[in-house]
């Protein structure tokens, strides 16, 4: 036998490439038949005989062997090759891939950004249409002001000289007027001090008219809230008293004006006396130094002394206190307020008491009586029909309130808008619709009130008669 198995091996690999055929297998198979052909047996007989029938056992099954796995070596070369061959086309498509996954994430990164961009652009967009909007509707908000607004304008351009004169009017209407009935004080600052101011060359707004200068139809609106009489010398006299620097003394027989204080004070507070009454000082003190309202009613002709450094207003100022001086030195608290009140006819006081106090004559005019006991009257025959005249009176006040409350309001949010925001302030935009649709609906209600107020006071003047000699007995019988 081979003493190397691999050399063996070789050998047989070798045989087999030369070419062991079939027809060689075939010479050898009466020879592999034979019964001694074995290496046991050859053993017995030859050594050398051994050797080659082991060699040629060898070499046949080798062959039997070769011919079965060589076509299966030949598939796995042939596979091995197509699968390097696909491995490298695999590598390639893979390089390809790859190169496509870079080109599609580059092309997602650009996606990316102009999705980015667009939606920056739609918000962008987005924001200038609701800025647009917003602009509309504020436009569309001022649009009904504007009118108003351009008329305050050229208004105020001219009131920046005439001021003046309307204040040195209004001022005097205060200081003086107030203890004159209506005749005397119509004709006293129309026909006396206007061509006075005119002659001086001192410039006032024609056709002024003092009442309108110290006071707004709102303002005017709500004293009429608080059971102030509509007439002319009320509403004058309430702006005399509302506008004075000094302590209104008030003629009141009718009561008309105290019933006004009362309910223009009433959330204030009043305290309400008379100087008849026992220790009457120390509720002076009591409503000084606790900042009350202090009503001092019926008065006489002559009014204490004890009371003059209060009327003639002595206040010492120390600090952000002041102090008056009755008998002892009393603080006066903010908030307190003082109204003297008679209920004499016709009173006459000391020139020193017209200096410290202003006096306001509410003393009822025959017109004003006539249109009170008008109204007493329908209300006696007429209930229903006062009542919606009452009704009616009390909403159109109530529509000059909210109208003067929504402008100052409107005006006061738009000064303070920062102009770079005012279109982004969606709160004063929605306050101005609101605004806008409450004047609307004021302005048709108040159009409905005319023709109904023309309605009710056709009615009602089917008893003037009663009330005009009323009025005219009264006087006669004062």
């Amino acid at each position: 036998m081979m003493k190397d198995p691999n050399k063996f091996k070789q050998q047989l690999e070798e045989y087999n490439k030369e070419g062991i055929t079939d027809d060689h297998m075939k010479k050898l198979e009466p020879i592999l038949s034979l019964e001694f052909f074995n290496e046991e047996a050859m053993k017995k007989k030859s050594s050398a005989a051994t050797n080659l029938c082991v060699w040629v056992l060898a070499v046949v099954k080798y062959n039997q062997i070769w011919r079965k796995v060589r076509p299966l070596q030949e598939k796995a070369e042939a596979a091995a090759a197509t699968a390097k061959e696909k491995g490298d086309e695999l590598d390639i498509v893979m390089g390809n891939l790859a190169k496509v996954k870079a080109k599609v994430k580059g092309l997602n990164d650009q996606l990316d950004e102009a999705k980015a961009a667009l939606k920056k652009v739609e918000d962008e967009a987005n924001q200038l249409m609701i800025k647009l909007n917003l602009a509309e509707r504020l436009v569309n908000g001022l649009a009904d002001e504007r009118v108003r607004w351009a008329e305050n304008v050229v208004t105020y351009k001219v009131e920046k000289t005439t001021m003046i004169g309307n204040a040195l009017v209004s001022a005097a209407f205060v200081s003086y007027i107030g203890p004159f009935l209506y005749s005397f004080r119509d004709r006293l600052w129309r026909e006396e001090w206007l061509p006075d101011m005119l002659s001086k060359k001192i410039p006032f707004t024609e056709g002024v008219d003092p009442l309108f200068v110290l006071s707004t139809k709102s303002e005017q609106a709500t004293w009429a809230q608080q059971e102030l009489p509509a007439d002319r010398v009320s509403l004058e006299n309430a702006a005399i008293v509302v506008s004075c620097s000094r302590f209104p003394l008030i003629i009141d027989p009718q009561l008309q004006g105290i019933r006004w204080i009362k309910g223009r004070e009433q959330t204030q507070g009043m305290e309400i006396i008379q100087l008849s009454e026992d220790k009457w000082m120390r509720k002076v003190e009591g409503a000084l130094e606790n900042g009350k309202v202090l009503m001092i009613e019926a008065l006489g002709q002559d009014i204490d002394a004890t009371l003059d450094p209060l009327l003639s207003r002595q206040f010492v100022t120390r600090g952000n206190k002041q102090y008056v001086k009755l008998g002892e030195e009393k603080e006066i608290a903010r908030g307190f307020k003082l109204y003297l009140q008679t209920k004499l006819m016709n009173p006459h006081y000391k020139p020193e008491t017209a200096a410290q106090c202003t006096i306001i004559n509410f003393l009822v005019t025959e017109k004003g009586l006539e249109d009170q006991l008008l109204a007493s009257v329908v209300r006696v025959e007429r209930p229903e029909l006062e009542l919606e005249k009452e009704k009616l009176t009390s909403e159109q006040n109530e529509f000059k309130i909210v109208l003067e409350g929504l402008e100052s309001d409107l005006l006061t949010k738009l000064g303070e808008a920062d102009q770079e925001t005012i279109l982004t302030n969606i709160a004063l935009i929605e306050q101005l619709e609101k605004t806008k649709e409450t004047s609307t609906e004021i302005k048709r209600k108040q159009e409905q009130a005319v023709i109904s107020e023309e309605r009710i006071n056709k009615l009602r003047e089917v008893y003037r008669i009663v009330a005009t000699e009323g009025a005219m007995l009264y006087f006669l019988l004062i």
